[in-house]
This record gives structure tokens, C-alpha cells and sequence, in this order.
């Protein structure tokens, strides 16, 4: 399980849209940087300052052969934010659960008004 600064840097990794793109080109198999840069309307500087910030939070991984870097996901990197999403969700879930099992439920029994 991830500590709170780790936690806190892939959040903050993911919480950049061009990070979020590259993680999801990423989920599809390792890719070189320049390939992974192509759709991208950035520098390759700023390319490889994205791929940092991944790298700081453990998301993705690189490795150099010759003049080729090759970056991919480290597998298992998003599941600890994907479990601290989880528990958060399912009490919120649960307490919906009740209140539409309450709303589907028989009506209440009508209160007569006491006879004078």
C-alpha cells in the first residue's frame, strides 16, 4: 500500500490531461518517446517533463537502448489509487442503495386526523 506522499503524487500526476493521454497510449504496450510524443501539440522537452512526473509518482518506467528510449507502465502502479477510490465510493454507494430501496418501497400507511 502506498503512503500518503505517494498517494499524493499520483494523483497529481493524473491530474494533468496530457499525462492522463500518455498513460492511456501507455495501457496499449511500451512505446518509444518519440512515438509517444507525435500526437502531442508540445516540445519533446516538455514531453520528457511529463514523463518525469510519471516516473517521480512510479506510474511509468524507461529504459535506453542505444539512441532509443522506450517508456512503459509499471504494472500495478494505479491500483492502490484505484483502491482508495474504491473505499471511498462504496459507502457513498451504500448510502444510495438505502435511500432507493426507502423510495421503492410501499408508501407510508396514510395518517387519519384525530376526531374531535
Amino acid at each position: 500500500m502506498l503512503n500518503n506522499g505517494d498517494l499524493d503524487r499520483v494523483f497529481k500526476a493524473l491530474s494533468d490531461a496530457t499525462r492522463r493521454a500518455v498513460v492511456e497510449r501507455l495501457v496499449r504496450g511500451p512505446v518509444s518517446v518519440s512515438q509517444l510524443a507525435e500526437p502531442f501539440a508540445i516540445s519533446l522537452p516538455a514531453v520528457h517533463q511529463h514523463l518525469a512526473v510519471l516516473e517521480d509518482a512510479g506510474i511509468v518506467t524507461s529504459h535506453k537502448i542505444g539512441r532509443v528510449r522506450t517508456v512503459q507502465l509499471t504494472p500495478g502502479a494505479l491500483t492502490p489509487a484505484g483502491d482508495w477510490i474504491g473505499h471511498q465510493r462504496l459507502p457513498a454507494e451504500r448510502r444510495f442503495d438505502r435511500l432507493g430501496a426507502f423510495l421503492a418501497g410501499p408508501p407510508p400507511s396514510p395518517v387519519e386526523p384525530p376526531h374531535l
